[in-house]
């Protein structure tokens, strides 16, 4: 899979722009500064943006290609990222070492979904806050990013019980229009959740 993700992030633009996720970003904004965790991180928009806002970021992904583009982006934008080359499998941090975890689009196989899922939440302390935003199954009927694998898409079901360790869940099912590169444009249908630990 990091083939996949090097030869998609090799080109000189960035293909999901360099901008924070719309929602990610406004729910930033409530919390405190703390220690951050960015799982699947990419080409780092998310990440160095909440550096930006002082927070303490760990990021990992398995394209070093990502990893590049988003030390780019940080030193382009005066801070500093933890960003890491790893698994998920091999990704490794002490239980409840982070105030927050993020997961923006990061779509995996349904074999693997909940035990990801409930590794990262092992991570994050009590009280900590959780921000999920991605594709939902409705969209294997469109055609303006994500996996053309529905069993790779979100469910609220899937969600609660991945993320059963947190409470105060709250999850969204939506269609909006993305703007976020050439990969994530148009009408999507995409879930969202916002918990606390």
């Amino acid at each position: 899979m990091s083939n996949f993700w090097n030869e998609r992030f090799a080109a000189n633009e960035y293909v999901y722009g360099t901008e924070p996720n719309v929602f990610f970003k406004e729910e930033l904004k409530k919390l405190p500064a703390g220690k951050i965790l960015f799982p699947g991180e990419g080409e780092g928009r998310n990440a160095v943006y909440a550096a930006q806002l002082g927070w303490d970021v760990v990021a990992f992904d398995s394209s070093s290609e990502g990893k590049a583009k988003a030390d780019r982006l940080a030193k382009s934008r005066n801070v500093c990222i933890d960003y890491q080359v790893t698994t998920y499998d091999d990704a490794d941090f002490p239980d409840e070492s982070f105030d927050a975890l993020v997961l923006i689009y990061t779509h995996v196989s349904a074999e693997k979904r909940r035990e990801y899922h409930q590794k990262f939440a092992r991570f994050v302390k009590p009280g900590g806050c959780l921000i999920v935003e991605g594709f939902s199954k409705e969209q294997i009927n469109n055609d303006t990013g994500g996996p053309k694998d529905s069993s790779m898409l979100w469910s609220e079901a899937e969600l609660h019980g991945d993320f059963a360790s947190f409470s105060d869940v709250t999850i969204q099912l939506l269609e909006t229009e993305l703007d976020e590169g050439e990969f994530h444009a148009g009408k999507a249908a995409i879930i969202r959740v916002v918990a606390s630990k």
